[in-house]
């Protein structure tokens, strides 16, 4: 059975920093599915490349593709799925399972922040200004 950890963090926003949940779900030990995979896989539904969604999440092309293989890994088919180079150009997208996955991630995502925001409301109010 997953795991399901919450946090509550500050984001940086260019306007300071506001506290926020982050979900980190723990499929086993080692496979993990938080913030940093969600926008990786929402930035390669969105632009059709890993190595655009790399960049635009200040990331190596390399490091994309490992964290693209990890999640291929953690699910029994992948989740995205590249298109090798050349005349036409490459490219990437979501399988229909990742868009699966994405889309159950950002559900939890969704409800998380909604049961959380009055506690964390309540937590800013008692923090030091």
């Amino acid at each position: 059975m997953a795991k399901i950890t919450a946090k509550v963090a500050a984001k940086k926003t260019s306007a300071g920093g506001k506290a926020a949940t982050r979900l980190r779900v723990v499929l086993a030990p080692d496979a993990f599915l938080g913030p940093g995979k969600g926008e990786l896989l929402e930035r390669i539904a969105a632009s059709g490349s890993i190595s655009a969604a790399g960049r635009a999440m200040g990331m190596s092309y390399k490091r994309a593709w490992q964290l693209v293989e990890t999640l291929n890994g953690y699910f029994r088919a992948p989740l995205v799925q590249a298109a090798t180079g050349g005349k036409a150009g490459g490219g990437a997208q979501l399988t229909a399972l990742g868009r699966q996955v994405l889309a159950h991630y950002q559900a939890m995502t969704a409800a998380t922040e909604k049961a959380c925001a009055r506690n964390i409301a309540a937590l800013q109010k008692l923090r030091k200004t």
